[in-house]
This record gives C-alpha cells, structure tokens and sequence, in this order.
C-alpha cells in the first residue's frame, strides 16, 4: 500500500518501501508539476528537509530530483536551489459530456408501464398546487400524520370508492412514494409477522420480486392460463401479490371464479392478498374491473399509484389497509 505525504502544499502519493521508493516519487512530484499542482518557478525544498518529511533516505529524494532535471521538469542552479521549471504546462483538456445520440421519435410509443407524459396537465396541476398551497395551514409543512395528510387520503377515499368499487376509510389509507415503496413496506411487516415466503404471478414483474427477496421474502410462482393467474391451489401459502383488474404483462383480467377462489382461500387461512392496482382506470372494450378489495376489505390489501395515470415522477401511491396492518 502506498502512502500520502501533504508536503510543498499538494498530496504526494509515495511507495513507502522497497525499490519503488525512488520511481514513486519521481512520478509523483512529475505529475503534480504536469498538473499544474506545482507552479513553474515554485521553489523545492532542499533534498534534506523533504527526506525528512517523507521519512526517506536523502540520496532517494536527490536522485529523484536529478531524474527530474534531466528530464527538464525541475531546474537547479548553485544558489537558487532547485525549482519547477518556467515552461508551459499543458493541462488536461476538460471531458466533455458524452453527447446523448438523438434518436427518430416514433409515431406511436408502445413501451408498456408509462404514460404518455407529454398529455400530463401542467397548467391544471399548477393552478391545484396554488391552491392547495395557499389554503394549507402551516402544520401541513411538518412531518405530521405518517399516513399522509388527511386531505389526501379523504380526497382518496371518495374517488377509489366512485372509481373502483374500493371500501375505503381515509383512517385505513396510507400515502407511500410510488407502487414500489408500498410493497417495501408491506415486504417488511410480513417479514415480521413470520412469514418466509409469498405467492407471486408466474408473468409477473421481476422488479416487485427483487423488492419481496430484499424482505427476506421468498417468492413461489402461481400457474396461469386463459383465464389468468390459477389460484384455486394455495396450499401453503399465507399472502399472494396479483394484478387481478389488468395481469401485467399478459392482460387478461382474472376471471370472476378465480377472483371468487383467492377470496374465499384468505377467509379459510386469514392469508393476505396484496391487489396491485397498477392501471385499473383503464379500459378500452369494456367498463374497468372493479378491485378486488371490495369484496373482502379484511383480507385485501388495495395497492394504488398515480404513475400510470399521470406520471411516474409524482412518486405517489397509496395503500388501503384491513385494519390489523394499519399501525
């Protein structure tokens, strides 16, 4: 391991032992005067005093400052003694940042799992900023409730009600930042509560079992078919994470006699089924499916987020609870 000497007023990084003594300081006095570190016209100290400081044999620093008159980086004159030598000293050119390559928009984007963020609504959403923030009382600027403002979550509670068909008591709702930071949350109460591992979607999304793993959560694959994911055979199983309104990434919702099959298994076992509801708003063909939560508020939890429907930078979610997970 090297060693760093602060000395002639910059870092010298040095070989403490050894052979390299000698050529590692030479480079590093070299490159402190290649850099600028070192001013041209700056005067050395002696061979003795700096011997001294770097704790090395005084011949080492002399050689080392010969090699570096040779070389035509340092000068010595009787009298003068040794200085940087007056030449111009070429600085590195600074790294431009790499140019991003411009690429053909396409016509038609059809990257799943994000909006179209040029239809976002600037204007709509800062006149609402405006508003709110002028109305807010002082306290709303403090840590406050850890569930999230109660404006939020009541304003929440009728539009997953009108929107959804969801139960929800703005004392069961919990704002998170974005889908992933309410399945972390959730990752670690399970974990907690004992459990070692939960079901998943065979076509699920890699990112949300990465988050369930760092929970310590080992996550067990469901079949799936026509009809969607296959929950008719939960043996074992204490909690389930689906996107029932909208499987992602295949589509289909799932079918009423597998909805009906999860929700009369959690009522069996006391499971938990986490009903990611990613873009239940959504629908082109046909009414949106309603969550799945209403059917049984006690054993459902209602994951939602805002980043489909308006933009993922919003880093806005919400849970709505049974009321044994709320605290």
């Amino acid at each position: 391991m090297g060693k760093t000497w602060a000395t002639l007023g910059v870092d010298l990084h040095v070989e403490p032992t050894g052979s390299g003594i000698r050529k590692g300081l030479t480079e590093a006095l070299r490159e402190a005067v290649r850099s600028g570190r070192l001013a041209p016209g700056t005067r050395l100290p002696s061979s003795r005093s700096l011997a001294v400081d770097l704790g090395v044999a005084r011949n080492t620093v002399a050689e080392s400052y010969a090699d570096l008159v040779a070389e035509g980086w340092l000068t010595a004159r009787q009298g003068s003694g040794t200085r940087v030598a007056e030449r111009s000293v070429v600085r590195p050119a600074p790294q431009a940042a790499p140019r991003r390559r411009e690429q053909a928009r396409p016509a038609y984007d059809l990257v799943p799992g994000r909006p179209d963020l040029a239809s976002f609504p600037r204007a709509a959403w800062l006149k609402a900023a405006r508003r709110a923030l002028t109305r807010a009382p002082h306290e709303a600027l403090g840590y406050g409730d850890p569930r999230g403002r109660p404006e939020l979550r009541t304003a929440l509670a009728g539009y997953l009600s009108r929107a959804r068909g969801v139960r929800a008591d703005p004392e069961r709702i919990v704002i998170c930042s974005g889908f992933s930071d309410g399945l972390t949350l959730l990752g670690a109460v399970l974990r907690r509560r004992g459990l070692r591992s939960i079901a998943v979607e065979s076509y699920g999304l890699d990112v949300h079992w990465t988050l369930l793993h760092r929970s310590g959560l080992r996550t067990v694959p469901l079949p799936f078919d026509e009809l969607g994911t296959d929950t008719r055979d939960m043996t074992g199983a204490r909690a389930v994470l689906l996107t029932p309104a909208h499987q992602f990434p295949m589509g289909v919702p799932l079918h009423p006699d597998r909805r009906a099959a999860v929700i009369a298994w959690a009522r069996r076992t006391g499971g938990l089924v986490l009903d990611d509801d990613y873009d239940g708003e959504f629908r082109y063909d046909r009414q949106p499916v309603g969550a799945l939560q209403g059917l049984d508020p006690g054993h459902v939890v209602h994951l939602g987020t805002a980043s489909k429907s308006l933009a993922p930078a919003l880093r806005l979610g919400w849970l709505v609870l049974p009321p044994s997970l709320v605290d």
